[in-house]
């Protein structure tokens, strides 16, 4: 068993979920890959799955970047950790799923424009005030 094991890693057709994650620079490095990966922020094939997970070409990736839900589909796997350019190539993104980040960051960009900001920041007496007015509302 150990000997398939090692051959398969030899021969490159699968690699270790939080590695790939890394080396396609998702994450910054692979303990947040491991992180995110156990608290369920990342789907393969639409199963939560543990970090030492296999992932093969052709694979369907589902992370939470940012709160926001993407779809990946796995077209390679790197050998190494390289610069943005070269991981670019071993993934892309659904159409779907490009078209509803897109739709999504529009709307926080909206939502953002239209929350009220004050010039400055709130002097002691203005904290003390808002903090007063937070607690008579909850």
């Amino acid at each position: 068993m150990t000997t398939d094991r090692n051959a398969a890693e030899q021969n490159g057709d699968n690699q270790r979920l939080d590695k790939w994650l890394w080396h396609a620079r998702f994450f910054k490095t692979r303990s947040l890959a491991t992180a995110a990966i156990n608290g369920g922020k990342v789907h393969l094939n639409a199963e939560r799955i543990k970090p030492a997970h296999r992932v093969r070409v052709g694979d369907r990736l589902s992370l939470s970047l940012q709160g926001i839900v993407a779809e990946f589909e796995v077209l390679g796997l790197p050998v190494r950790r390289g610069p943005a350019a070269e991981a670019l190539t071993h993934y892309r993104e659904t159409a779907a799923s490009g078209e509803r980040r897109a739709k999504l960051k529009e709307q926080q960009r909206l939502a953002n424009i239209s929350r009220p900001r004050p010039d400055t920041r709130p002097d002691k007496r203005a904290r003390r005030r808002l903090m007063r007015l937070h607690r008579e509302q909850t």
